[in-house]
């Protein structure tokens, strides 16, 4: 045991002899690439704060401009600007790398979604980025699967559908939007799968107002929803 542990502690100092004469040797170059790291990371602030924190202020600002727009249906003011504001699709482009140019793209899908403009509409909404949250996220997931299925892409459709289901991971969203995308597998003639989806929604989100027995304390007690989707497809 005693010779065990001596080799061992030989090994130890045969490493750490090892590892001394590799930083003498190249001690200069590992000066060199620490500084070239500082420099980097230096950098990173230094664009973070000096450069991208005032445009990200500059396009949050114009952002706000837009959002009459939309609520006003102008969809081609909100896409094209209106001589004040921008439009976002020029907030998109010229603010790349801000959190703002973003939610740009975001807002531009969904002008060109209404618009009925489904390639576009696409396009803007494939360039967002989702980020964490469970709600703003995950509907703009749905609505690229909406946009897909609206362009005849279905397969698309149902794939964008699940994905915003699973963001969502909710009982109030991720029901709805599996809903859509079992509905979509009926309009293809895939049963099977349709009814995998509806089964999937009654056993995952027995919460969900699609799964709870419908009618009020005065009514009648009727079937779930979803059951009416099963019953369906089950035929």
């Amino acid at each position: 045991m005693a010779q065990k542990n001596q080799n061992a502690s030989l090994d130890v100092n045969e490493t750490l002899t090892k590892s001394e004469a590799f930083i003498t040797k190249y001690k200069k170059q590992l000066i060199i690439g620490t500084v070239a790291l500082l420099v980097l990371v230096g950098g990173f602030f230094g664009i973070k704060y000096g450069y991208l924190q005032p445009r990200e202020e500059k396009a949050q600002s114009l952002l706000t401009l837009g959002m009459d727009h939309m609520l006003n249906g102008e969809y081609d003011k909100a896409l094209n600007g209106d001589g004040q504001f921008p439009g976002f699709t020029k907030i998109a482009s010229d603010y790349s790398f801000t959190d703002a140019a973003n939610i740009a793209k975001l807002y531009a899908g969904q002008a060109y979604a209404h618009k009925g403009d489904y390639k576009n509409a696409i396009q803007y909404l494939e360039d967002f980025s989702p980020k964490k949250d469970q709600t703003i996220s995950a509907s703009a997931i749905y609505l690229l699967g909406q946009c897909y299925a609206n362009d005849k892409q279905v397969e698309r459709g149902i794939e964008y559908f699940k994905k915003a289901a699973d963001k969502a991971d909710n009982p109030s969203l991720s029901p709805l939007f599996l809903l859509e995308a079992g509905k979509l597998y009926e309009t293809q003639k895939k049963n099977a799968e349709a009814l995998a989806i509806y089964q999937q929604i009654k056993a995952d989100y027995p919460t969900s107002q699609l799964v709870q027995p419908q009618g009020t304390s005065t009514d009648a007690i009727g079937d779930a929803e979803i059951e009416r989707y099963i019953e369906r497809v089950s035929k």
